[in-house]
């Protein structure tokens, strides 16, 4: 059984290949589609738009910041890859014919799953350049967190994903799990209400506010939206996603290297 320095060798003399396999998944995922790329930022537009209407038009929103469209849009776009990632990690391995067949490290088709969702969230970044200039919001110089942020979650994904993709070949009730899991954390994250909105609530638990600290996409949110919304940030939180992202990668990682004998006969 090869450690992770030797594991990680061979992805690096892949990495030609798994860039062609993200490409390939990008073209077949758009290759028939009238819109194009435009269906990966309809959904979260859709969304933020739903949850605009709401708060803003419908109710008194206390939540959030101004523009709340824009505030949205921030922190739905990069939720939106982390779920895809982590929902369809169950049959990333399960589903692919192509896994026995080649000498490819197995871990390339999970990094080809977090990837190709990444390139679809640097596709959305444009929609949300345009509400920018349409809200005339300023950018700070925190906008750079924006590149921690997304190494943070690729850490995260990649691990989740090593995770459930090893277990779910295994157990096939894991992506439906998965499904309802990461319902809940949309809603368990801060990103149709602020952090804010969490720390300063008086009514708010203390063992509530541990929980979304240990949550790894709270100050990776809160990464993301520096830049547009300063007072989102808060670098304890940061910390904590990056203890947590890289424990999600070493835990992950290592259940997948434990279970590939099993999870190659199973498929």
């Amino acid at each position: 059984m090869d450690g992770p320095l030797t594991r990680t060798a061979a992805l690096w003399r892949k990495r030609d290949v798994l860039a062609l396999l993200v490409r390939r998944d990008l073209k077949v995922r758009y290759a028939d589609a009238i819109l194009g790329y435009v269906w990966s930022v309809l959904d979260p537009l859709m969304m933020a738009l739903v949850y605009w209407f709401i708060f803003a038009t419908i109710f008194n929103r206390n939540v959030g910041e101004e523009p709340y469209l824009l505030y949205l849009l921030a922190g739905m776009l990069p939720f939106r890859w982390y779920q895809h990632v982590v929902t369809g990690a169950a049959g990333a391995i399960k589903g692919e014919r192509l896994v026995r067949s080649t000498a490819l490290p197995r871990e390339i088709w999970i990094l080809r799953s977090v990837f190709s969702k990444g390139a679809e969230y640097v596709f959305s970044l444009p929609v949300l350049a345009v509400f920018i200039i349409a809200y005339r919001k300023g950018i700070n110089w925190e906008i750079i967190y924006m590149i921690p942020a997304a190494l943070i979650e690729i850490v995260l994904a990649t691990g989740l994903a090593l995770l459930l993709s090893a277990i779910g070949a295994l157990y096939r009730d894991v992506d439906r799990v998965m499904h309802i899991i990461m319902q809940f954390m949309f809603y368990a994250t801060p990103i149709i209400y602020g952090l804010n909105n969490v720390l300063d609530n008086p009514k708010m638990p203390e063992f509530l506010k541990v929980l979304y600290a240990v949550n790894p996409m709270t100050g990776i949110v809160s990464l993301y939206r520096a830049g547009l919304f300063p007072a989102e940030l808060h670098l304890e939180m940061v910390l904590s996603s990056i203890a947590g992202s890289i424990i999600a990668l070493v835990v992950g990682w290592w259940v997948f290297i434990r279970l590939e004998p099993a999870v190659l006969k199973e498929i």
